[in-house]
């Protein structure tokens, strides 16, 4: 039986960092299963007929290890309904960055590259990108519960990353499909930080809303006239209307190089 017992270490607002040990009760079981819930679905109220029963009995039964039951209620219809087909594009990367590795993004590149993973290859992909990586399994590994590290020092972590969680993870009450727009879409697109404002309650946080910020998106082989291609295309769009014009790329099979701020 796998079971769970909380660590001494403790992440954002001093939420313990749950574990599962070998010799681990159900009580303990039930409490990993509630804070995988609450992490990687960003806080919501979770009704018991959205609740991943068969996921849940497997890793109570030790089955699946908690990194394949995050992966399982990453790839939910729960979470897909709310952060994938309801946000932007960009509010979907930096969510699915605060949920499965505890950080923000950390640069355009990190950006652009999920953006592209999960154009060409798809949703499934685009999640299992987090949860198969080194560094995934370097923080968390197979037992371990996400948590919010980028708001400490980590190694071979740039120090802008701090401020940019902090804009990410707004306090308890939040809930995170409540916006749909990218709230880092600026600082990572110009390479800022981005500034820290204290919220009610005394808390520290930030929040950049750019949507209609001008931005360049490079498109690589989409398909024009018919039947003729262009070698590279380039679209100018505020963020507000990011999302429909990677659609419109989408359809036309053409692959995004490269999104830019021009203004």
């Amino acid at each position: 039986m796998v079971s769970t017992a909380p660590t001494a270490k403790f992440g954002l607002d001093s939420d313990t960092i749950f574990e599962l040990w070998p010799t681990s009760g159900i009580d303990e079981v039930q409490a990993v299963i509630r804070a995988v819930y609450r992490q990687v679905l960003g806080n919501p109220h979770i009704m018991e007929s959205e609740r991943l029963v068969n996921a849940e009995s497997q890793l109570c039964d030790g089955s699946i290890t908690v990194r394949e039951f995050v992966r399982a209620v990453a790839k939910s219809d729960f979470y897909r309904a709310r952060y994938f087909e309801s946000c932007a594009p960009y509010r979907f990367i930096e969510l699915n960055f605060k949920h499965l590795l505890g950080r923000a993004p950390l640069d355009q590149t990190e950006i652009s590259e999920h953006i592209r993973i999960c154009i060409e290859q798809g949703y499934d992909a685009e999640i299992d990108s987090y949860i198969n990586s080194d560094e995934y399994q370097n923080n968390f590994g197979d037992d371990t519960v996400p948590y919010y590290c980028g708001a400490s020092s980590q190694i071979g972590q740039k120090q802008v990353g701090y401020n940019r969680t902090l804009s990410l993870v707004r306090g308890r009450p939040e809930i995170d499909s409540s916006i749909k727009s990218s709230c880092l879409v600026e600082a990572v697109a110009t390479n800022s930080t981005s500034e820290i404002v204290p919220l009610a309650g005394g808390r520290a946080a930030a929040y950049a809303d750019a949507t209609e910020k001008m931005f360049k998106i490079v498109v690589r082989g989409a398909m024009y006239s018919g039947r003729r291609r262009r070698s590279t295309t380039e679209y100018i769009v505020p963020g507000s209307k990011m999302t429909p014009q990677i659609q419109r790329i989408n359809r036309t099979s053409g692959k995004i190089v490269s999104i830019t701020e021009i203004s």
